[in-house]
């Protein structure tokens, strides 16, 4: 099932167009990842989906039906720019977003609660959210963002501010919330995140998709068919064609291009010159493959 269809989306803004005829699907339970350079058109695309402002023309569709206002209590979003207010404290700060969500006053406090003693901050209660460090204050904001229990999570850039500890805590957060039926829209420019949390992404450069597919399928489009080569124990002298470097005495490592041929077909040839030792493919990270694409779809 897919919880999110968006279908020809085009959006302008005075002679700017933000966004154009863009189709997209977020199955239901995965992490989808919403990548592009800044200026792109994610965040248009994602007040759309948040009713903060309207499309041109398109639609989407949430749980099949044409989304509305009533359908923002199902979603969770999580600003770039955040939104805290600093005089609250970190205890009326999350009961009133919650609150705003639809909870009772009873449900606020409990859920406040269990998210304050599981991320192990309920010593904070009490603070403002203004003597808050800012990886502090991110924790609550990722708190106020899922505190109602959202169908739908959009987290834009959410380690923002973090060190790597508590970068950590989210990220073990948001794929407990994936496995939990939530799913996840995830924008970000940090693309080892991308590889580790998405199971699919799309791209947007300059108002239009330009890819869109799981992580296998993009890596698997991108792959240049070129492996890794390391040789012990040579019978002779390699062929001129290597480009070969001895790294250490007897070791040899160089990268070969199949050019046409099956896999076996190489690895044949490498056997009889000497021991393999490694052989594998060369595939193209997601930093790699985002840098490639917008590089290549960008005018001038």
């Amino acid at each position: 099932m897919f919880m999110l269809e968006i279908s020809n989306l085009s959006k302008t803004f005075g002679s700017k167009r933000a966004l154009t005829d863009v189709s997209l699907v977020v199955p239901e339970g995965v992490i989808f990842g919403l990548l592009g350079p800044n200026g792109a058109g994610k965040t248009t695309l994602i007040r759309i989906i948040n009713q903060i402002i309207e499309a041109d023309s398109g639609d989407v569709l949430l749980e099949g039906k044409s989304i509305s206002r009533q359908d923002i209590r199902k979603i969770g979003y999580l600003p770039e720019e955040r939104g805290l207010y600093k005089k609250m404290t970190v205890w009326d700060q999350l009961i009133y977003f919650a609150r705003l969500k639809g909870l009772s006053a009873t449900e606020a406090a409990a859920r406040v609660n269990k998210w304050l003693d599981k991320l192990e901050i309920s010593t904070w209660k009490s603070k403002k959210i203004e003597d808050l460090s800012k990886g502090m204050a991110q924790k609550i904001q990722f708190i106020a963002t899922i505190i109602h229990e959202p169908k739908v999570l959009i987290l834009d850039e959410p380690f923002s501010g973090f060190d790597p500890v508590n970068a950590e805590i989210i990220k073990n957060e948001i794929i407990e919330l994936k496995n939990s039926g939530t799913t996840v829209i995830l924008s970000t420019h940090r693309m080892e995140s991308v590889e580790l949390l998405c199971d699919r992404v799309a791209m947007i450069n300059q108002s239009k998709k330009i890819l869109d597919g799981s992580i296998r399928e993009v890596k698997a489009s991108f792959r240049p068919e070129v492996y890794h080569v390391t040789l012990t124990q040579l019978e002779g002298p390699l062929p001129s064609h290597f480009s070969a470097t001895e790294s250490e005495p007897g070791v040899w490592s160089f990268s070969l291009g199949l050019n046409g041929r099956a896999p076996n077909e190489a690895l044949s040839e490498l056997m009889q010159l000497g021991q393999v030792k490694r052989f594998d493919e060369s595939t193209p990270s997601m930093e790699e493959i985002f840098i490639y694409q917008v590089k290549n779809t960008s005018n001038g």
